[in-house]
C-alpha cells in the first residue's frame, strides 16, 4: 500500500468520525429545539436576533475569561454572528467543528507553554503590572506573545498569593524565598496544567463538551434559568439537591478557576450551626487528625472521599473568604436527628412587647431536608413554640432565601390566610390555572413583617408577594430578585440517550394579575442595602423574561390594609436618626466602585501584593462588617429551645453567638419597631 493511499484512508476515517460526531450533535440539538418549541413558556423565533444572542453566549461559555482565543480567532468567528440561524434552519451543524478544533488547539498550546515555564526564572520584582479590570472591559489577547506574557504573570501572581496564604510572616517568606518559591512554583504550574487537561479530557470527549456549551447557549438565549444536562450531569444535579451528601453539611463545586468552592450549606448541619463558612468560600485545604488534603488539582469526588472517610470525624477547613482573608474552621461531623428542626424560632422583645422571629434559609421539601421533613412542617412546629410564648407579632426573614419548592410556599401561605387564590400560573399555550390555599383557618392572626433583599428569589418572592397582596404582612427591605418562572426537567427524547434539559415551562403571577418577573417585590418600607445596584437582579441577566401581566379568573379578598404610608414615614424618621443606615448606603457606593470601576495599577512584587491584599482585606472588612445596633432589642430562646439545649451542650456556644448577632442586626431591629408601630396603631 502506498503512502498516499494510507494518507487518503486516514483522512477519510477522520472525516467519517467528525461526521458521526456532528450528526450526533445535530440530532441532539434539533430534538432540543423541538422540546423548546413545544414546551418552553416563551420560545423565541429563529432569526438574526437569536443568531447574535446565541453567538455571544456561546463565545462567553467557550472562553469565559478570554484566556485561550486570540483576536485573530474571534475575527474568523465573526462571520457566524448573523449566520447561526441560517445553519439551524438548514439543519447544518458543520459550523461547530471550527470552535471545537480551535479551542482544543489553543488549550494544548497553553499547556505546552506552561510546561516550559518550569525551567524559566520568573521575575517577582516589579516586572509585571497588575490592575483590576471589570469583566465587561476584558479583551482577547492580540497575539501569542501577549498571551504567553499573561501566563507568566498568572504563574508569578499565583505563586506569591499562595505563599502569602500559607505564611503570615512576610519576613519569613523573604528570608526563605528561593527555597519556598522553587518548591511551590512547580505545584502552581502543575495545577494550571491539570485544570486545562481536565478541560481537554472530558469524560465524553472534548467535542461533546463544546457541543453541550452550544446547547446551553441556545437555552440561555431562551431565558437564563433553562439548562442542558447530559445523563451524568442530570444525576449530579439531582444528587446536589439532597441534603445528606456530607455529614459536615457542605456541598462543593469548582469555580471557573478550578478552585474548590462551597456551593451549598445544608440547614441544620454542623457548618450551618457554626456559621463561619459561607457559600462561595474557597477551600484551600482539609486537615483531619491524621492527614491533610490540599486542593491542588483535586475533584469534588476527592473532597467527598476525604470528608466521608469514617476516620475523619473532625476536620479543619482552611478557607479563603471573599475579602481575601484566610480562616481555619474546625467542624465535627454531626448526624441531624429526625426530631431536630432545620429552623429555630426566637423571641425578640423590648420593654413590654414580645414578637417572634424565624429565618427561612430556603423552601426545602421533605426529600431534600436533613430531617426528612419539609419547611412548612418545621415552620409550624417553631410557630407553635412561639405562640406558647404569647407573641404579639412575627418577623419572617427571607433575606438570601433563593427559593425552592413552590408547594411549600403555597402551604406556608395557607398558615396566614383563610382559603383563597395565591397565584395565577401560565404555560406556553396560554393555558392558565389558579393555585389556591384550600385549607380553612389560619395558624396565626397576629401582624407579620417579612424581611427581604436582592437575593430573595422565586418561591420566597411568591410567598412575600401573596402576603403583600392579601395585606397580611408588611414587606420590609430592598427590592427582591425578580424571578417568577418555574422549571421542569425533561428528556430530549423518549427513545434515544440524548440527555435532558431543565426548561422554563411556566410563569407565575400575583393574585392581582401582575407579574414580579424582572421587577421583583417592591417593599412597603424600603431600607438601604449593601447590595443595591450591584447587578443582582434577574433583569440584569441577559435575555431574562420580560415583565407582563395576565387576567384574573378568581378574585382574592384581602384583609384590612395596613397604614403603610404612616409606617413608612415613621421608619424613615428612625432611619434618619440611625447613622448605621447612612453607613450602609455609603458602603454600597464604595462596593459598587470596587466592582464596576478599574482599580489602581501596581507592579507585582511580594511587598506590593502583600500591601494590596492587606488593603483589600481592610476595605472588605469595613464594607462587610455587619453594623451593630447600640441599645438593641433583646433576643431569647423559646422555653422549648432552652430545654433542648440542656441536652445538647455542643450547640450552646453557637446558640449564644447567634442570639448576640441577631440582637444587633440592624434590619431585625427595624422590623421590631415596625411591628411595634403596627401594634400601637391598632384601634
Amino acid at each position: 500500500m502506498t503512502k498516499l493511499s494510507i494518507t487518503l484512508i486516514f483522512a477519510l476515517s477522520v472525516s467519517i468520525c467528525l461526521s458521526q460526531n456532528t450528526e450526533q450533535f445535530c440530532n441532539t440539538f434539533f430534538n432540543l429545539q423541538k422540546v423548546v418549541f413545544e414546551q418552553h413558556y416563551q420560545p423565541k423565533t429563529i432569526n438574526d436576533s437569536l443568531s447574535s444572542g446565541v453567538y455571544r453566549l456561546f463565545l462567553e461559555a467557550l472562553d469565559t475569561d478570554k484566556d485561550f482565543y486570540l483576536q485573530q480567532d474571534i475575527n474568523l468567528f465573526e462571520a457566524d454572528k448573523l449566520s447561526l440561524d441560517d445553519y439551524i434552519l438548514n439543519q447544518d451543524c458543520s459550523f461547530i467543528t471550527k470552535y471545537s478544533d480551535s479551542l482544543q488547539n489553543r488549550i494544548t498550546a497553553n499547556i505546552n507553554y506552561l510546561k516550559t515555564l518550569k525551567n524559566v526564572t520568573l521575575d517577582y520584582n516589579n516586572k509585571y503590572k497588575l490592575q483590576f479590570i471589570p469583566n465587561q472591559a476584558y479583551s482577547f489577547y492580540k497575539d501569542k506573545n501577549q498571551q504567553e506574557i499573561g501566563l507568566q504573570k498568572r504563574i508569578a501572581y499565583k505563586t506569591l498569593s499562595r505563599l502569602l496564604d500559607e505564611y503570615e510572616d512576610i519576613a519569613y517568606i523573604q528570608d526563605n524565598f528561593k527555597t519556598l518559591e522553587s518548591a511551590l512554583k512547580p505545584k502552581i504550574i502543575d495545577n494550571e496544567i491539570c485544570l486545562l487537561s481536565e478541560l481537554l479530557n472530558k469524560p465524553k470527549g472534548f467535542d461533546n463538551y463544546v457541543y453541550s456549551l452550544f446547547l446551553n447557549a441556545y437555552l440561555k438565549y431562551q431565558d437564563p434559568n433553562s439548562t442542558y444536562f447530559s445523563n451524568s450531569e442530570k444525576t449530579i444535579y439531582e444528587d446536589g439537591l439532597s441534603s445528606n451528601q456530607l455529614s459536615f453539611g457542605i456541598l462543593t463545586d469548582k469555580n471557573d478557576n478550578g478552585q474548590i468552592v462551597v456551593a451549598q450549606i445544608i440547614p441544620g448541619s454542623a457548618a450551618f450551626i457554626n456559621g463561619n463558612i459561607e457559600v462561595d468560600d474557597i477551600i484551600i485545604s482539609l486537615t483531619s487528625k491524621t492527614q491533610t488534603l490540599e486542593t491542588f488539582c483535586v475533584s469534588n469526588e476527592d473532597i467527598a472521599a476525604f470528608t466521608t472517610n469514617e476516620n475523619n470525624n473532625e476536620i479543619t477547613f482552611k478557607v479563603k473568604k471573599s475579602n481575601g482573608k484566610t480562616l481555619n474552621v474546625k467542624l465535627k461531623k454531626s448526624k441531624i436527628k429526625v426530631e431536630e428542626n432545620a429552623l429555630t424560632g426566637y423571641i425578640i422583645s423590648k420593654d413590654s412587647l414580645k414578637f417572634g422571629y424565624i429565618e427561612l434559609p430556603s423552601f426545602y421539601t421533605n426529600e431534600d431536608s436533613p430531617n426528612g421533613r419539609g419547611l412548612t412542617l418545621d415552620f409550624s412546629k417553631e410557630l407553635y413554640k412561639l405562640k406558647k410564648e404569647n407573641i404579639e407579632g412575627l418577623v419572617i426573614d427571607l433575606r438570601f432565601n433563593g427559593g425552592g419548592s413552590m408547594q411549600e410556599a403555597i402551604d406556608l401561605c395557607g398558615m396566614f390566610i383563610d382559603r383563597g387564590p395565591v397565584s395565577i400560573v401560565e404555560a406556553n399555550n396560554n393555558k392558565k390555572y389558579t393555585l389556591k390555599d384550600t385549607n380553612r383557618g389560619v395558624l396565626l392572626k397576629k401582624p407579620l413583617v417579612i424581611l427581604v433583599n436582592n437575593y430573595t428569589a422565586s418561591a420566597s418572592e411568591f410567598f412575600a408577594s401573596a402576603m403583600q397582596d392579601y395585606n397580611r404582612a408588611v414587606i420590609v427591605g430592598s427590592k427582591t430578585h425578580g424571578k417568577s418562572s418555574a422549571q421542569a426537567i425533561m428528556p430530549l427524547s423518549e427513545t434515544e440517550d440524548l440527555g435532558y434539559c431543565k426548561l422554563t415551562v411556566e410563569a407565575f403571577f400575583r393574585v392581582t394579575g401582575k407579574s414580579l418577573q424582572s421587577k421583583g417585590v417592591i417593599p412597603d418600607i424600603l431600607l438601604p442595602s449593601l447590595y443595591d445596584n450591584l447587578g443582582n437582579f434577574e433583569a440584569d441577566i441577559p435575555f431574562a423574561l420580560k415583565n407582563k401581566n395576565t387576567y384574573v379568573t378568581l378574585k382574592h379578598f384581602p384583609y384590612k390594609k395596613f397604614d403603610v404610608d404612616q409606617l413608612a414615614q415613621k421608619s424613615k424618621a428612625r432611619q434618619s436618626l440611625q447613622a448605621l443606615f447612612k453607613q450602609v448606603d455609603d458602603n454600597n457606593k464604595k462596593l459598587y466602585s470596587s466592582i464596576f470601576e478599574k482599580g489602581e495599577p501596581y507592579t507585582l512584587s511580594l511587598d506590593q501584593l502583600k500591601q494590596n491584599q492587606d488593603n483589600k482585606i481592610k476595605f472588605y472588612d469595613t464594607i462587610f462588617t455587619t453594623p451593630t445596633v447600640k441599645n438593641p432589642i433583646k433576643v431569647s430562646n423559646t422555653q422549648a429551645t432552652t430545654e433542648l439545649l440542656l441536652y445538647n451542650k455542643s450547640n450552646q456556644e453557637d446558640n449564644k453567638n447567634l442570639i448576640l448577632n441577631l440582637s444587633k442586626d440592624l434590619y431585625v431591629n427595624e422590623a421590631f419597631f415596625i411591628l411595634q408601630d403596627i401594634i400601637k396603631n391598632k384601634p
